[in-house]
């Protein structure tokens, strides 16, 4: 029979959190060689995003923005290393425990893969590898700390307590008395051979604590290079030298030269133009699709005469029109972050859709993502006339990846949830009592109209301003509608009108401002606006959910 040497629990736990990081390592290699989509991580976060409970949804994202992806991907990452320092201290014990507890994680993993919409059997090698290497880098980690197996012949009380063993027997006819030798044992007397005498569990080699530090950096080494490359072979590089590679054809309808006084010039009040790398970002994503140019199709299909499906080449060669454009996300709280106006270009979703030939009945345009999101638009919205897109740039450059490149949805007056589909590769044309879109199973509403909101920019909430003459500032926005009047009040007092910015269209938001004179103490400002056909915003506070804010935006300052 063979015995390890017993490992401390310590050395066991970051010997199961480096298999841990090594199996994970070596599945995103693997992910990065098959799809991005099919690294377990990504796959369980994907899975937890669509089971979260649409209000579970809206606090995250107004807890942590932008970022409550990544927060999501790191609760994920965190409790996968408690556990794999609890498989590693179980380990220690007996290694079948550790392969047991990597094997359940890995079908964890597989159902999360291969529950995808679009999985296929392939989809499950990276996690089967990385379970593999894991169950093999905790072997060689445990076995490396306890300095390998002991010796059949090794006699079982080589294992007991020291206080357990018996008394070497007194030699018969030893003097009782006469020289010391250095260690103590009368010279005369005989030598006893002993057993080797060691703690409970231990084995004939100590513990290696040297061995295990040294195999558990190597480990780390090469969890951190495979997950390297497996994000360079995702196709994140690749994408974005094709993505420069475009050249952009001049638009067939430009938009109009901005009107003077477009932008109020006023410090701290969001531009006219967001610049795209501050321009929001809310969707299901948690990896960004890496979709290749020159792969992507884009197909029509349903109640259509005629079925189509174009290239990215097709579609730059067809007629593009440029237009400024105000996004909103349905998520955005009253006076939140989640607006943005750029200009785009694309191809016009109505010339696409008239090739095809929707028919009489249809009513709902099911567009699906890269990554298996869907939202459902209103055919008649698109068809109207406005200037909803498939948008192949953004401010001057070419899409970028975080917003949908190669080609993205732009619809003005409807919130992201139910329009701005990004990386979009098909359309279905169909009718909202056939079919469903991603949100509104959740609770959201099967149309998402937006209402006329307006926000404060400056001063910003808590500011502590100087007494006297002070600006009040923000933006706007009813799109497709326009805005109309801005008004401002203080302290519950009279609504008094602000100065309004100059606009290209009703489809962006609007800058506003009015100055005031702040006397010392604390006061209460509250904006509301009123679109082109008069209509005013609500002071009846609702939540996001389930089809939009309303209310006031108020903030409160100190003027000392």
């Amino acid at each position: 029979m063979q015995r390890n040497v017993m490992v401390p629990a310590w050395a066991g736990a970051l010997a199961g959190l480096v298999s841990g990081g090594v199996a994970l390592g070596i599945a995103q290699l693997a992910a990065g060689l098959v799809g991005p989509a099919t690294f377990p991580v990504v796959a369980v976060g994907d899975a937890a995003v669509d089971l979260t409970p649409a209000p579970l949804k809206d606090f995250a994202i107004r807890t942590f923005g932008e970022n409550d992806k990544a927060v999501l991907i790191g609760g994920v990452l965190v409790v996968l290393a408690a556990v794999a320092a609890l498989i590693g201290v179980l380990a220690r014990r007996r290694l079948a425990y550790g392969f047991a507890g990597l094997a359940a994680f890995g079908v964890v993993g597989l159902l999360a893969v291969l529950t995808r919409p679009d999985a296929g059997p392939l989809d499950a090698v990276p996690t089967v590898i990385g379970v593999a290497v894991g169950c093999w880098a905790l072997s060689w980690l445990v076995r490396r700390a306890s300095g390998g197996p002991i010796p059949a012949n090794v006699p079982d009380a080589a294992f007991a307590p020291a206080a357990t063993l018996p008394a070497p027997a007194a030699t018969v006819g030893a003097p009782a008395a006469g020289p010391v030798s250095g260690d103590g044992r009368p010279e005369d007397e005989p030598v006893v051979e002993r057993p080797a005498v060691m703690r409970a569990g231990d084995g004939l080699r100590a513990f290696d604590r040297r061995r295990l530090i040294t195999g558990a950096v190597g480990g780390v080494a090469v969890a951190g290079a495979a997950a390297l490359l497996g994000r360079q072979f995702g196709g994140r590089q690749a994408v974005d030298a094709a993505r420069v590679g475009v050249a952009l054809p001049k638009p067939a309808t430009p938009a109009k030269p901005l009107p003077a006084g477009t932008d109020l010039g006023i410090r701290g009040l969001s531009p006219f133009v967001t610049p795209n790398s501050d321009f929001y970002r809310v969707d299901t994503a948690l990896v960004v699709p890496q979709v290749d140019p020159n792969a992507w199709s884009l197909r029509i299909h349903g109640l259509v005469d005629r079925p189509v499906e174009l290239t990215y080449a097709d579609l730059l060669k067809m007629p593009l029109t440029e237009a400024d454009v105000t996004l909103t996300c349905v998520s955005n709280e009253v006076g939140g972050p989640y607006a943005g106006n750029a200009r785009w270009l694309g191809v016009r979703m109505a010339d696409v859709l008239r090739q095809a030939g929707l028919r009489s009945n249809a009513d709902m345009l099911l567009s699906t993502s890269a990554d298996g999101f869907t939202c459902g638009t209103p055919a008649d919205v698109v068809m109207d006339g406005r200037d909803a897109l498939f948008a192949v740039a953004m401010n001057g450059e070419v899409l970028p990846v975080d917003h949908g490149f190669p080609v993205r949805q732009v619809v003005p007056g409807l919130y992201g949830y139910v329009s701005a589909t990004k990386w979009v590769v098909d359309i279905k044309v169909t009718r909202f009592d056939a079919d469903e879109a991603y949100w509104t199973p959740r609770g959201w509403s099967e149309k998402g109209p937006i209402k006329t909101q307006s926000r404060i920019d400056v001063p910003g909430y808590g500011d502590s301003l100087q007494a006297g003459r002070t600006t009040i500032a923000g933006v706007a926005w009813a799109q497709h509608t326009g805005v109309d009047a801005v008004e401002v009040r203080v302290d519950r007092g009279e609504w008094r009108q602000a100065k309004l910015a100059a606009v290209p269209g009703p489809d962006t938001w609007r800058q506003w401002s009015i100055d005031w004179d702040a006397t010392t103490g604390e006061h209460t400002l509250e904006v509301r606006a009123t679109d082109a056909h008069g209509r005013t915003q609500t002071d009846q506070l609702a939540p996001p959910a389930p089809n939009g804010a309303t209310g006031w935006h108020t903030v409160t300052v100190q003027v000392r």
